[in-house]
């Protein structure tokens, strides 16, 4: 990678656990993103990869373990804490009758921007993600894609210290891809913001990765050097080692 990633760390799982039921979606899970670090979480569908992200979001509480953002533990966080962290989590969301700036705009008033300054940082990332065109249409109207860059702007347009972001690449095209690859990598080696991205995209996480971390059925189960060779084989050897270990014959139970 172009920069060396700080040491503090601005994301942290501690053995965080999740259970639906007798289903332990997110088993044990450790975790942790410095600042100025990308660091990509992939794995099969199913893995717990949505799941950890709305546990460090405080979307969903977990059955034990902790989570912390900026050095703060999740469930205790204040207005300070979340007002420097952006996310993007499955279907990005936009009120439909309002233009892709407006939406924007609202993001960056609801996270303490002025209306003078959420006016001018809406302005500056609808154009860095290319929505200029669809400055003033509806968000209703939007393709998948523009979608996906109507969510990642209201992620970045109070320029976060921290961004979770599941699956960003969903609905773009290659240019779009190309563009948040770039913007990504600017954000955290230029900005030093910490982020943490799920992707079922070996091949493109790598080209922007310091740290690759695979899940397999809710459990941590190995991390890959993005500058290495045969990601794809090291991927599905550590996904069949898990397997093998036979741990899922039975439902796991929480830990007390």
């Amino acid at each position: 990678m172009s920069a060396s990633p700080s040491t503090v760390q601005v994301i942290e799982a501690r053995g965080l656990t999740r259970s639906f039921g007798d289903d332990r979606a997110v088993d044990r899970a450790d975790l942790a993103v410095a600042a100025g670090q990308i660091h990509a979480l992939v794995g099969l569908n199913g893995a717990g990869k949505t799941t950890l992200m709305k546990l460090l979001l405080d979307m969903l509480r977990p059955s034990s373990g902790s989570g912390w953002l900026l050095g703060d533990p999740v469930d205790g966080a204040g207005a300070a804490v979340w007002s420097r962290v952006g996310h993007l989590i499955e279907t990005p969301f936009g009120y439909p009758e309002l233009t892709v700036t407006e939406n924007v705009v609202l993001a960056a008033r609801l996270q303490g921007l002025d209306r003078p300054s959420a006016r001018r940082e809406a302005l500056l990332i609808v154009g860095e993600l290319a929505l200029d065109r669809w400055a003033d249409r509806r968000s209703r109207v939007l393709s998948l894609g523009n979608r996906q860059r109507l969510g990642l702007a209201c992620a970045l347009v109070h320029e976060p210290q921290v961004l979770i972001l599941d699956e960003p690449t969903n609905g773009l095209d290659p240019k779009g891809v190309l563009e948040l690859r770039r913007l990504l990598l600017s954000r955290a080696h230029g900005a030093g913001v910490g982020i943490l991205v799920s992707s079922h995209h070996l091949d493109e996480v790598a080209r922007i990765a310091d740290r690759i971390t695979v899940m397999h059925r809710g459990r941590v189960v190995g991390v890959l050097d993005p500058d290495g060779v045969d990601l794809e084989r090291r991927f599905f050897d550590m996904v069949y080692a898990a397997e093998q270990e036979g741990s899922w014959t039975q439902p796991s139970q929480p830990r007390p």
